[in-house]
């Protein structure tokens, strides 16, 4: 893998990047599982189990949840 970087190859700003993209994620997600959680059934379109799934899909599967897999109350 000759084009794979070690931490200590990237410049100051590709690793803040790196962790400012990681802490959006993590955010991301946990607004998405808390809110997951908390909904009835009725109020996600599709399966919850199968949402919860999809939030392994960093970043696309929480930002989908949050902008598709929401019922409005």
């Amino acid at each position: 893998m000759a084009g794979r970087k070690k931490w200590s190859d990237l410049t100051r700003e590709q690793r803040t990047a790196v962790v400012v993209a990681g802490a959006v994620e993590l955010v991301l997600t946990s607004i998405a599982l808390r809110d997951l959680a908390r909904r009835d059934a009725d109020e996600v379109r599709g399966p919850k189990l199968l949402w919860r799934a999809s939030f392994a899909v960093q970043p696309f599967g929480p930002v989908a949840y949050l902008l598709l897999g929401r019922r409005a109350t």
